[in-house]
Order: structure tokens, then C-alpha cells, then sequence
């Protein structure tokens, strides 16, 4: 980690974690992969930033997060659409930004989507376990969830921005297909037709 360069946490919203590409190859052993859910969404987040696609993110759970800045950082934010301001001025979602130290960074609830990634220069550098930072949640690994006052020590950044991508938000709302299963018997009647709207 690059002295002083970390991210404090003001705000740990529903739900935040880090995560990065999680831990392959390790099933044989009883480790699951964990890692971003969002896996496409984490991966822009960092190229937008100049990180490599590994570097480990915030995931964080119906968007919410606050956090000051340490150090001049550049940001982004990706996955879903959630409001991004800096020390109280609005900045794009899935726009590089570069702030000053002691920003305070704050992510509103989302608009669309589940969960929006926060990808920091230089990554979030917490403590690896079996070569990953992810936390996974139902076997402990990792680190745990981001409380407030925890303080993330950010990596050393790699590059310099650059816009690589075009990034559109969804318009419209996903589709999602039910099939009923073996226990179709198990439902009042008319509760099949109700799910439907």
C-alpha cells in the first residue's frame, strides 16, 4: 500500500464488502469462488480507473456507501445506476473521477440495479486470503463486511484514466421467466397468475 492512501468509511449503507475476481480452481477443496456477483459491472469499474481487472472493488448492496478519501484518488462507479456526489457536487455514474484528499464521497440508493461497484485507483488492499481479497459470506473468508470507521488501505495506482468504454444505463426493467416446478400443487389457486404483476 502507498502511504496514506486509504478510504474511510462514513457510511457501510445495507450491505458493502470488497471483492475481486474471487478464488478459482479451488472447489476441490470445499472453497468456494465468491467474488463480484456483477462480474462484468466490477471488471469496467476498474478499467475505467486504469486498475487492473483483478484489483478488488466495493460491492455494495443496494448502492448505498459513503467514505473520505485519504489521498487524491480517481474513481468510478458502476453496475447499478446510483446518485454519485463529491463533498456535496453530483458526478457522473460510469465516469472516471479524479478527487482530492479528504473528499467525501457518498453513493445514494439505487435507482436501478442491485448492487454498484466502486473501484478506487490502486484497488481496495486489503489482506489476501488463499489469493483472493473477496469476502465471502457464508464460509467467513476474507475480510468482513465494511462497517463504518473501517479504514481501506488502497494500493498504489497503475496507470492514468482513460475513457475506454461507453457505458449505458438500462432503460428498461428485466424480464424474468417463471417455470413451475415438481411441487406446481403447492400453490393457492390464482397465487401462479398473481406473481405475474
Amino acid at each position: 500500500m502507498a502511504e496514506g492512501r486509504a478510504l474511510e468509511i462514513t457510511d457501510a449503507g445495507l450491505q458493502v464488502t470488497v471483492q475481486d475476481l474471487g478464488r478459482d480452481g479451488q472447489a476441490h477443496l470445499g472453497v468456494p469462488r465468491s467474488g463480484a456477483l456483477d462480474e462484468p459491472s466490477h471488471r469496467l469499474a476498474n478499467r475505467l480507473v486504469a486498475n487492473p481487472e483483478s484489483a478488488a472493488t466495493l460491492e455494495c448492496l443496494g448502492g448505498r456507501v459513503a467514505f473520505r478519501t485519504r489521498s487524491a484518488a480517481t474513481l468510478a462507479v458502476t453496475g447499478a445506476q446510483v446518485p454519485v456526489t463529491v463533498s456535496g457536487h453530483a458526478h457522473d455514474w460510469g465516469n472516471a473521477v479524479t478527487v482530492p484528499a479528504g473528499s467525501l464521497v457518498e453513493l445514494g440508493s439505487a435507482t436501478t440495479g442491485l448492487r454498484a461497484y466502486v473501484a478506487v485507483s490502486g484497488g481496495i488492499e486489503v489482506e489476501p486470503v488463499l489469493g483472493s481479497r473477496s469476502s465471502d459470506l457464508l464460509s467467513g473468508l476474507g475480510p468482513p463486511p465494511v462497517e463504518e470507521g473501517d479504514v481501506l488501505p488502497v494500493g498504489p495506482p497503475s496507470g492514468r484514466p482513460v475513457p475506454v468504454d461507453v457505458v449505458r444505463p438500462r432503460k428498461s426493467s428485466p424480464v424474468l421467466r417463471l417455470r413451475l416446478g415438481p411441487r406446481e400443487d403447492w400453490f393457492e389457486p390464482g397465487s401462479v397468475e398473481g406473481l405475474g404483476g
